[in-house]
């Protein structure tokens, strides 16, 4: 490998807006970020799908079988 070309690489803590606090190692030293997969909607089951235009329910309309 050639030297001189590859980033340094740190122990980094990464830090959520939640509060969660992750021990890492990263090229940078330290990281905040807004979410996390504590807090995210898709991985605490909270997350909820919008059928506004009813295409869902006409789909299983169409497709309903006889």
């Amino acid at each position: 490998m050639k030297q001189g070309v590859h980033p340094q690489y740190h122990e980094t803590t990464v830090k959520c807006a939640c509060g969660t606090i992750i021990e890492t190692r990263a090229t940078k030293e330290n990281i905040k970020v807004e979410i996390c997969s504590t807090c995210h909607p898709f991985y605490t089951g909270k997350e909820k799908l919008l059928d506004t235009e009813g295409r869902v329910e006409r789909f299983l309309n169409k497709y309903k079988k006889k």
